[in-house]
C-alpha cells in the first residue's frame, strides 16, 4: 500500500495560517436554538483575482465542475449541486487581517471518498495545511490561490457523536494509514471529481467578537450553541448536527471587514425549512438592524459583517 509522504502531505510551513480552533478541545456549552433540524448550507459565494487561475484549481485539485460562466462568474458543484460561487476582481488581495471567511467545508458522502481525495493530493503534491480527526469527523485542510481556506471532510456515523459533541469535538493527528486503507491500492485509486452527494457542510468564519457572534446566531439566526472555546471560537448548528457554523478571532479579534479590492467571502447561503421560518429570522433580524438583502434575496449580516443569503 502507499501511503502518504511528509512532503507531500506536511501543513504549510512559511506564511502558513494560525492552527484552526478546531485542534482544541471544546468545553461544554449548549442551548437550545430555533430553526429546524431541515436547515442547510447553500452555495458560498468568493470574490476571486482571477477567475481562470481559480476554475484551474477547483477543477484539478479540489475536484469541482464548472457549471456556469458569464461575465466574470462562475458557479462550480459536484453532480446538479452547485457549492461555490467565484467572482472576478482583477487584482484582489488576500483578505489577512481581517473578518470574513476562515474556510467553507465540503462534505463528501463516504469515508473512502475522502480517501481517494487525499490519494490525490498526495500523488499530485497537493500542499496541504493540515489533517485532522475531530472525533465527529476526519478532516483534510488546504487553501485556494486567493488564499481562501477550504476543508474536505467525512463525518462519521451520527449515533456515534449525537449529543455528545460539546464533550468529544478535539483534535488529534489523523490516521492517514488507516483513511488510505479505504482504498485497495492508493497509488492506483482513481480521483476525477468529488462524487454527486458533495455538500457545503459547515461554513467557519473570522469574526471580531465571539460574544457578539454567538449571542447573533443563537438569537437572531436560531442556531443552537454547540461548543465554545471561550473568547476564541464558538460551534453552532441546528438540528443537533455537530456545527452548520463555526466561527474564531483567531486572525481577527476586534478587526473590520474587508475593504474593497480583497479577495473575500461574499455571502454563504443558509437554507431554511419553509417561507414561514425565513420569515421569523427576518423579523428577528430587522429588530435588531441586521436584515439586508444582496442580489434581489433577503439575506442578514452578523456583527462582523459576514451576510447570509436566505433561502
Amino acid at each position: 500500500m502507499v501511503t502518504a509522504d511528509e512532503d507531500e502531505l506536511a501543513p504549510a510551513q512559511s506564511g502558513a495560517a494560525p492552527p484552526d480552533p478546531e485542534e482544541l478541545t471544546a468545553a461544554p456549552a449548549p442551548s437550545a436554538g430555533r430553526l429546524s433540524a431541515a436547515t442547510r448550507l447553500g452555495p458560498v459565494s468568493l470574490t476571486v483575482a482571477q477567475l481562470d487561475r481559480s476554475l484551474a484549481f477547483y477543477r484539478e485539485v479540489v475536484g469541482l465542475e464548472t457549471q456556469e460562466r458569464h461575465d466574470g462568474r462562475a458557479a462550480l458543484g459536484a453532480g446538479a449541486a452547485t457549492l461555490l460561487e467565484l467572482v472576478e476582481e482583477p487584482g484582489a488581495r488576500p483578505a489577512h487581517g481581517y473578518t470574513g471567511l476562515y474556510h467553507v467545508a465540503l462534505l463528501l458522502p463516504e469515508r473512502a471518498d475522502l480517501a481517494r481525495w487525499l490519494a490525490h493530493a498526495a500523488r499530485d503534491r497537493v500542499r496541504l495545511q493540515g489533517l485532522s480527526d475531530h472525533f465527529v469527523s476526519e478532516a483534510i485542510y488546504l487553501a485556494d490561490p486567493d488564499g481562501h481556506g477550504l476543508e474536505l471532510y467525512w463525518d462519521r456515523p451520527r449515533e456515534r457523536w449525537e449529543g455528545r459533541v460539546r464533550e468529544r469535538l478535539t483534535t488529534l493527528p489523523l490516521d492517514v494509514d488507516a483513511l488510505l486503507a479505504e482504498l485497495p491500492d492508493p497509488a492506483t485509486a482513481p480521483f476525477d471529481l468529488l462524487p454527486e452527494g458533495t455538500v457545503v457542510g459547515h461554513v467557519h468564519l473570522k469574526v471580531a467578537s465571539i460574544p457578539d457572534t454567538v449571542a447573533f446566531y443563537r438569537e437572531v439566526v436560531g442556531f443552537e450553541l454547540m461548543a465554545q472555546l471561550g473568547a476564541q471560537a464558538a460551534f453552532l448548528a441546528a438540528g443537533g448536527y455537530h456545527h452548520h457554523l463555526g466561527a474564531n478571532t483567531w486572525e481577527s479579534a476586534g478587526a473590520p471587514p474587508p475593504p474593497p479590492g480583497t479577495a473575500a467571502l461574499r455571502y454563504a447561503t443558509l437554507a431554511l425549512a419553509g417561507e414561514a421560518e425565513r420569515e421569523a429570522l427576518l423579523a428577528r433580524a430587522r429588530a435588531r438592524g441586521a436584515a439586508s438583502e444582496l442580489g434581489g434575496r433577503p439575506a442578514v449580516v452578523d456583527p462582523s459583517g459576514n451576510a447570509f443569503v436566505l433561502v
